[in-house]
């Protein structure tokens, strides 16, 4: 947006440090849990809870670690031309359709999280980074679309992110 013919300066997200270190350490107590599932032997459900929590709790170790190792670059950039996320990429205003704060239970925890409503889902995921486009069809049967920004990352909660979004790009459509 252009405001007295100056676009806006970029609204700059860093990494929420704090929770992405908080983030690596639930995950290596639950690498040492399952090796003591493992070494403990006791039941057949302690083994087989060991042998799922060390390799997917070790995943999630190190890709939250190189997370923090290259943490340099900002979590989340909004500017006049559109979005950049670290993982997602970038998005011109003119490929989101809307934007929209979604949660996802699991038992007694959630997670929110905001999806970009893209007008050409298949053209982002042609683009797409692997991962993305690894997890876009397990998406896809939840109901969600393949450009969803976990929160627990950003400095500040989603609505404020929103408000950012609509300051950038005041056509901007909110579905709630």
């Amino acid at each position: 947006m252009i405001r007295n013919g100056v676009p806006l300066p970029p609204t700059v997200y860093p990494l929420a440090k704090g929770r992405v270190w908080a983030m690596l350490a639930g995950s290596l107590v639950f690498v040492a849990l399952g090796i003591a599932f493992l070494a403990a032997h006791s039941t057949v459900k302690m083994t087989l809870a060991g042998v799922l929590a060390v390799p997917f709790f070790g995943l999630c170790a190190v890709l939250i670690g190189r997370r923090l190792l290259h943490g340099g670059r900002p979590e989340l950039v909004l500017d006049d031309a559109g979005v950049d996320h670290v993982r997602l990429g970038r998005f011109g205003w003119d490929e989101i359709a809307a934007v929209r704060i979604r949660e996802q239970r699991v038992r007694n925890t959630s997670q929110r999280f905001i999806e970009l409503v893209l007008r050409d889902p298949d053209a982002y995921l042609a683009r797409a980074p692997r991962l993305v486009r690894s997890t876009a069809s397990m998406n896809a049967r939840l109901g969600f679309g393949p450009a969803n920004m976990a929160t627990n990352t950003l400095p500040v909660p989603p609505e404020a992110i929103l408000d950012a979004m609509r300051h950038h790009y005041p056509e901007l459509a909110i579905h709630h």
